[in-house]
């Protein structure tokens, strides 16, 4: 009797304290604030957020503003609320030409120059396979163009392929190769959808020396190209690559922390991020308007991390909270792929990253949560959504990958638990994509009663896991685990 007693009490006392916590978040949320800054950020002298146009600088200087009103604080080692980037625009060459033994490549059609300067002449080819620092490694390339598959054999999505393109390159360089051919030999990826989106200007990390060097994309489904070099039918590979065009770009993330009140966790960090950018101007719409506000991607998740700033400044969870919004997303994760690759914090003092996107909702009785079922804080998260009278989901459509298509997967690969907290969709249909990437993801499209909701439910869950007594972690047989156990040992 008594521990049925002792059973009932410390479950009233929990039900107390997060009906308590939920009132507080209810009586604290300044929906009004939160109306005005979704405004301004997806308001049309923004001209849709695309980090290569000036106005960029108009949403940074607002977030940061409004991160230092709300008494959030700057991370040492940070320029002030930012994170420095130098990005480069690179432009696809006037005249893209390749010859390797019988076979022709031509910019456009099965050829993409993607990074680099021009560069004319013959040059022996070196099969390097994947291009791993391994496969580098001993090489002398002098002179030479190092040729490998793209992405790795566990690395294959559109993320994974730039960011080891990059890695790759630089390799290449240290090596003393003069231009880096990689073999595009995905089927499953169509390769005129990636020509069509990659021939034109492309932002991109400037990597100091290696970005000078030609890195170029062939055509080559049915792996060929491998044997040929093999076989010495390609020795070598006939370049004319003209007129190529590198203009460098400043970039921002923009970054804080509020500092936990616990003297042990406050030495962990819960990462709470959004990408801020969008795709700025692209085709009119039936009715002239050409500025793609990106009202649900990102601006929502942007507000929502600076009203999470505004919670914890003044009711500190446990543990430190990291606030990161992102820049350069819609240009291939770049911002946080940066931030994880210079960490202003140390990774492994991340225990969790509640990251949002989005590319919409269609219903709005629930709050769809990329990477639900993926970690130990789910109950956390999807408790939080339910005491706003909503419902947690999982990724209703894995066929698209969605988990590793957003900023999140940027700290899932290091080991980081990083689910993505998205507006409620159950599919993709024509209700998402009436607003996703087009002119009309405008404020007033937007139900604004759903939006407080899902904003205070995303506070709701980061305080029940910046306050939880254990560290989430992966579960069992995620592809992520070893990344986790690597990160923080195996606990």
């Amino acid at each position: 009797m008594k521990k049925s007693l002792l059973a009932l009490s410390l479950l009233l006392s929990v039900t107390i304290v997060a009906e308590a916590q939920k009132k507080k978040i209810d009586k604290k949320f300044d929906e009004k604030g939160a109306i005005s800054e979704l405004t301004y950020l997806a308001s049309d002298e923004l001209k849709g957020r695309d980090p290569a146009t000036p106005e960029m600088a108009l949403a940074y200087d607002f977030i940061a503003k409004q991160l230092e009103a709300a008494g959030a604080k700057p991370i040492p080692g940070a320029d002030g609320y930012f994170q420095n980037i130098p990005f480069r625009i690179s432009s696809p060459p006037s005249k893209g030409k390749i010859t390797m033994g019988d076979s022709s490549y031509n910019q456009g059609v099965n050829l993409l120059v993607l990074d680099g300067e021009s560069l004319n002449g013959t040059f022996e080819l070196v099969d390097v396979g994947f291009g791993t620092p391994a496969d580098f490694e001993g090489k002398d390339l002098t002179g030479k163009i190092a040729v490998s598959s793209v992405g790795a054999p566990d690395k294959m999505s559109p993320a994974d392929l730039f960011s080891l393109g990059a890695e790759k390159t630089a390799n290449a360089k240290k090596q003393g190769a003069v231009a880096l051919i990689e073999r595009f030999n995905i089927p499953s990826i169509p390769w005129q959808l990636l020509s069509n989106y990659l021939n034109r200007d492309q932002m991109g990390i400037d990597q100091g020396e290696s970005s000078k060097m030609p890195y170029i994309w062939v055509k080559d489904l049915s792996n060929t190209l491998p044997k040929a070099i093999a076989t010495g039918s390609a020795k070598s590979a006939t370049l004319k690559i003209e007129g190529k065009t590198n203009i460098p770009v400043e970039g921002k993330n923009v970054v804080a922390w509020i500092e936990g009140t616990d003297k042990n966790l406050k030495n962990e960090y819960v990462m709470l991020s959004a990408h801020y950018d969008h795709v700025g101007i692209g085709t009119p719409d039936a009715e002239g308007d050409s500025i793609y506000n990106g009202t649900r991607d990102n601006a929502i998740g942007t507000v929502a991390v600076i009203n999470a700033a505004k919670f914890f400044a003044k009711n500190p969870p446990k543990r430190s909270v990291l606030l990161a919004l992102w820049t350069a997303e819609e240009k291939g994760l770049l911002g946080s792929r940066y931030f994880a690759e210079n960490p202003l914090v140390p990774l492994n003092k991340i225990i969790y990253n509640l990251n949002i996107d989005g590319a919409g909702y269609n219903d709005t009785s629930v709050i769809t949560v990329i990477g639900l079922g993926r970690t130990t804080a789910d109950d956390l998260v999807s408790e939080a959504v339910s005491d706003f009278g909503l419902k947690a989901i999982a990724d209703p459509a894995p066929e698209q990958g969605l988990y590793d298509r957003s900023d999140n997967v940027n700290f899932a690969k290091e080991g980081i638990p990083a689910p993505t907290f998205s507006l409620g969709f159950t599919a993709f249909d024509d209700e998402i994509n009436k607003y996703y990437h087009k002119a009309a993801d405008e404020v007033d499209s937007v139900d604004l009663d759903y939006v407080t909701l899902y904003y205070k439910s995303f506070i709701l869950a980061a305080q029940n896991i910046a306050n939880a007594d254990e560290q989430p972690m992966w579960v069992a047989g995620d592809k992520y685990e070893e990344a986790g156990k690597k990160l923080y040992g195996d606990k």
